[in-house]
């Protein structure tokens, strides 16, 4: 059975996605709610652990242990002056082949530093993104004896995958999805064979956070533009952005859709990392603000069931 792809494609999807979507629906026969998955996905960009640094080679992806770093970059702290905890760096031209809608910048560093985990929104972190010529001086800079979190954590090599990320039990409109024959878990397969999960997955750039209620775009959209707490009411938040632009309900709804995850961080006992109960913390950023280069300007929570 060919599937017929009605109204407005998902421009991120190129054909080989689009052929592989069509696959994997069909033998999930999930027909009903092809319309839906190939509208929905997102680009998504996995990591995944590949060995313990050995630091022989700098500059290049890990998650965990010491970042590499040129001797002009001072440590960030916290509010009370301690050092945060050194989380990733990331290497862009490795992200790049993946990057299907070119948002990341294509060559340089992004390094990610969080405080302390609590409460779990408006964490205390830091984004650091660093052109390529700078990391010429750049060389493994040993973590603070103390930081932020405590316990000590081990570097892993990470590899980068394109991935399509169709929508988790947050997201997903379980009416469309799920009839007599089809049920959430069966969904759940597919999305793990669209997206290649393993057991070595251990974080993601742009696809949907876990979340239990599907509306942390709106917290960290109220965070990054108003400076205001997100009172868990979708309504209100979106007034209240609203009102930072001037009554323009429109623009208040795309600053929302284009509020993107940056990085999400599974909880991974190799690296030693624990989001409160196994969670994943999570980074966001505006389109806008990414497109520019801009990481200044970022949100950090943390979701745990």
């Amino acid at each position: 059975m060919t599937l017929s792809v009605k109204g407005e494609c998902n421009k991120l999807l190129s054909e080989t996605h689009l052929n592989k979507l069509e696959r994997i629906v069909h033998e999930y026969q999930f027909e009903h709610a092809w319309d839906y998955l190939q509208k929905c996905i997102r680009q998504g960009i996995r990591l995944s652990k590949k060995e313990i640094d050995t630091y022989n080679e700098i500059c290049l992806s890990r998650i965990g242990g010491d970042p590499d770093l040129p001797a002009t970059v001072e440590w960030p702290v916290n509010a009370e002056g301690t050092p945060m905890t050194f989380l990733a760096q990331l290497r862009l031209n490795e992200l790049a082949p993946h990057d299907l809608s070119a948002l990341l910048p294509a060559k340089g560093m992004l390094y990610f530093f969080v405080g302390v985990d609590e409460p779990a929104y408006g964490i205390e972190h830091k984004v650091i993104y660093l052109p390529e010529d700078k990391l010429q001086e750049a060389k493994r800079y040993r973590s603070p004896e103390v930081t932020a979190l405590e316990g000590e954590f081990t570097g892993y090599r990470v590899s980068a995958r394109s991935t399509m990320e169709s929508p988790n039990y947050g997201y997903v409109d379980y009416e469309i999805i799920e009839d007599d024959e089809h049920d959430y878990e069966l969904y759940e397969e597919l999305c793990f064979e669209l997206n290649d999960k393993n057991s070595s997955d251990l974080g993601m750039l742009f696809g949907y956070p876990s979340t239990q209620h599907g509306d942390c775009e709106y917290e960290a959209a109220l965070q990054l533009l108003t400076g205001q707490k997100y009172n868990y009411f979708r309504e209100s938040a979106l007034e209240k952005i609203t009102d930072h632009f001037k009554g323009d309900s429109d623009r208040a709804k795309q600053e929302v859709q284009d509020t993107l995850l940056l990085l999400a961080l599974d909880s991974d006992q190799d690296v030693g990392f624990c989001w409160w109960d196994a969670g994943e913390l999570q980074f966001y950023i505006r389109k806008e603000d990414l497109l520019a280069g801009n990481f200044s300007n970022t949100y950090c929570s943390l979701y745990s069931s």
